[in-house]
């Protein structure tokens, strides 16, 4: 991998990466810049290794300004940051003082058509955000593919072009996360390596591949350790890290399953490589959390990433700052490699431009997305869940994969109500835990499980007044659930180093 410029988003992550460190990062968006303001700071202030974010509200995200506007004036409630209404002296008050190199800040969005986005986000100084043209189009619009393809290639001409500038703008892949459910690995390892070639093409020499925590750990570290090879080996003159994402799908509903939930991603992250994590919080069952629960998810991961590393078990097996392609990984091969490489193959041998390629793609179904309604997914594919907590293809359609992980028969398509059942499976499995702490080993952990996002893949809300307690739902019981000793505490942002 090329040396990381000095400046921006990436560096910071890859300082970090160097010196040991998982970097955390939260859902944070709201609307009231006070209240932003607040939470960056907050962010800022935890004690991890962190990295900002600004989510915006839903209006922004389909491009209807105007009632992003009204809603302003009327002092109605939005769902994030409306970065493309509030004035631009607005956002940068915000800023001030809060974001540099030392705490940058990614712009989060969801949107298929996002170049007002990236305009907004540029005139008041920042230059990170995430997204991709299958990823931000398919699961969360009705925009054809071939629109989103358009107009993501034009935000990324637009982003790049600040580099003329002395910036290093830096843009993460969401195919990694899809539907955010029952997406075996090998497609969402295809769809982040072919969206991070698309920013390449367009000028992008930072990027960040993501990949969301699915149902077994086994098989997540497997991927993990996939994607971060293909990373290496197809971006080889790009600055690039591995994101991953705590589990997008249905949460536990108690605190203590919620926690184990998120510590088994940081220790998947340490073990896989990745560099960055996307926290959850003990409230996300239940109701959007408060600033003060995102901070104490970002010191629980940090400090479950700080254990992790430091086990006997990972020091034996040579572990070293992530570089691209290397992990602690698991030794096994159940196929994913071969399944993700025949499908970013098959698509690459379409066109020679990468957007075209993904349009052909989708039309002929060499990828084809599982209980995606979009009118260009060719809606073919299905999954199942296997008991130990594996995804499996029970249909692969038309995708160039058929026979490449085959270890038996293909299990039966989901029914309704096995559908139900595997989109619960993770929220069962650590609520159990939880209820039966004596049954916790954090070496092993349980099958992970998915659900989707109701409002789009960042939507976030103020808690409502009178909210229940923290990842307590309105009249219920606080568990009693022991809260874990803290581990070994995080290396602090000071011991990255300065900037320049």
């Amino acid at each position: 991998m090329p040396a990381a410029s000095s400046r921006g988003f990436g560096a910071f992550v890859a300082r970090a990466r160097a010196a040991g460190t998982l970097v955390v990062q939260p859902r944070m968006g709201m609307a009231d810049p006070l209240r932003m303001r607040d939470g960056l700071r907050a962010t800022r202030d935890a004690e991890a290794a962190t990295v900002g974010t600004i989510t915006l509200d839903s209006y922004t995200r389909t491009g209807d300004l105007e009632a992003a506007r009204r809603a302003l004036a009327e002092g109605v409630g939005l769902n994030g940051y409306p970065i493309a209404t509030h004035p631009v002296d607005t956002t940068r008050a915000v800023l001030r003082g809060v974001t540099d190199a030392r705490f940058p800040v990614q712009v989060r969005h969801g949107s298929a058509m996002p170049e007002h986005i990236v305009r907004a986000l540029l005139a008041v100084g920042l230059d990170a955000t995430e997204g991709g043209p299958v990823s931000y189009c398919l699961p969360y619009s009705r925009t054809p593919l071939r629109e989103a393809v358009a107009a993501w290639q034009r935000s990324c001409e637009l982003l790049a072009s600040t580099r003329e500038y002395g910036a290093e703008p830096h843009l993460e892949t969401f195919g990694g996360c899809l539907m955010g459910q029952l997406c075996p690995p090998s497609l969402l390892i295809a769809v982040s390596v072919l969206e991070a070639l698309f920013f390449r093409q367009h000028g992008l020499t930072s990027v960040s591949l993501s990949y969301a925590q699915q149902a077994d750990p086994r098989q997540d570290e497997e991927a993990l350790t996939v994607l971060g090879r293909l990373a290496g080996e197809l971006l080889p003159d790009v600055d690039h890290h591995v994101v991953l994402y705590a589990y997008m799908g249905v949460f536990p509903r108690s605190p203590g399953g919620a926690r184990l939930l998120l510590e088994d991603a940081a220790r998947l992250a340490v073990r896989a490589g990745a560099a960055r994590l996307i926290v959850k919080t003990t409230a996300e069952a239940h109701r959007i959390p408060t600033v003060g629960e995102n901070v104490r998810a970002l010191e629980t991961a940090a400090a479950a990433a700080a254990d992790e590393r430091s086990r006997p078990a990972l020091t034996a097996a040579g572990s070293a700052p992530y570089e691209a392609g290397t992990g602690t990984g698991t030794g096994t091969d159940t196929g994913i490699e071969a399944e993700a490489r025949a499908l970013i193959g098959a698509v690459l041998e379409l066109d020679a431009d990468v957007g075209r390629a993904l349009v052909r793609a989708f039309a002929a179904g060499y990828l084809d997305v599982p209980y995606c309604l979009h009118p260009d997914n060719a809606g073919r594919a299905r999954t199942s869940l296997a008991p130990d907590g594996r995804l499996l293809w029970s249909s692969v359609g038309s995708m160039p994969i058929a026979g490449l992980a085959d270890d038996g028969p293909r299990p039966p398509i989901l029914g309704s109500a096995g559908l139900i059942s595997a989109l619960s499976h993770v929220q069962r499995s650590y609520d159990d835990r939880a209820a039966d702490p004596s049954a916790i080993d954090p070496c092993t952990a349980g099958p992970y499980a998915a659900g989707p996002h109701a409002a789009g893949p960042h939507a976030v809300d103020p808690p409502a007044a009178g909210a229940a307690a923290p990842g307590t739902a309105p009249g219920a019981p606080q568990p009693s659930v022991p809260p874990p000793t803290k581990p070994t505490k995080p290396t602090p942002r000071r011991e990255l180093g300065p900037t320049t």
